[in-house]
């Protein structure tokens, strides 16, 4: 059993006597349910769940070889084609394994791994460096990496100071969109905008922090909705329901289940 008999399978699901559903899909439609899958798998890695993160590589697995097969079927390329370009991609781009060009430190890697993808990729001066992002990336994840790219070129601050200055710079622009706001709605485009550059500004924060922001925003949520859920049930078991309850009593409740789930 191995990647073939995945492909044999996919191969009779969208064969003659197939299944019709799997019949119909395109590359676009898998695509959706592969990055719907991939979702699926973070959600098992960050569960500490080894059982579900077998079960959702081998998802994600059906769904790239699903994807292959299909650009097979239109003459376009095969798995062993896949798998002999990454192999001699990813050869190419760790020099200082296989050519004992030994790197200095994880900062030159990335730096040379940054300058091979460039170099691989034929880029022209007219070409823009932000153009090797997806532009389907998560906002927030993609904030990063567009910002990481600008670092690179030297755009940047010199230190997380300059950073922060201009975290109370977009903090003040934004209270007075706020106020603004009060006196006309229509200013609501130029309030979203403003929320938007705090929220940029943040993830060059993180950076400088060499924190990834989506995974920090990811772990926050994940601690509100156990204090929140806490909470809620909490509420529910005094008799009483969570709509019901003073602003008061929720404070008091909320303390609480901070309490129970404090960061270590």
């Amino acid at each position: 059993m191995g990647i073939d008999a995945i492909l044999e399978l996919i191969e009779t699901l969208r064969g003659e006597n197939g299944c019709p559903w799997d019949r119909k899909q395109t590359p676009r439609t898998i695509a959706d349910y592969l990055i719907e899958e991939t979702y699926e798998l973070l959600d098992a890695i960050e569960s500490d769940n080894p059982e579900g993160v077998c079960e959702e590589l081998g998802d994600v697995l059906f769904h790239i070889l699903f994807l292959a097969s299909l650009f097979r079927e239109m003459g376009h390329f095969n798995v062993k084609e896949i798998i002999e370009q990454n192999l001699e991609k990813m050869t190419r781009r760790h020099p200082h394994v296989f050519d004992q060009d030994q790197a200095i430190s994880l900062e030159e890697i990335r730096e040379r791994w940054h300058k091979i993808k460039l170099q691989e990729k034929n880029q022209s001066p007219e070409i823009s460096i932000l153009e090797s992002v997806p532009s389907r990336l998560p906002a927030l994840m993609r904030a990063f990496r567009i910002s990481e790219r600008a670092s690179k070129a030297g755009f940047d601050w010199s230190d997380i100071s300059g950073v922060m200055h201009k975290v109370e710079e977009e903090w003040s622009e934004l209270k007075a969109a706020l106020e603004q706001q009060k006196n006309n709605k229509k200013d609501q485009d130029l309030l979203a905008m403003e929320i938007g550059d705090i929220l940029f500004t943040m993830v060059n924060v993180a950076r400088f922090a060499q924190i990834n922001p989506e995974n920090a925003l990811r772990d926050a949520i994940k601690k509100f909705e156990k204090r929140f859920n806490y909470m809620e049930k909490q509420i529910n078991k005094s008799g009483s329901r969570l709509e019901s309850v003073s602003q008061e009593a929720l404070d008091i409740w909320w303390e609480k289940a901070k309490e129970k789930f404090k960061v270590r």
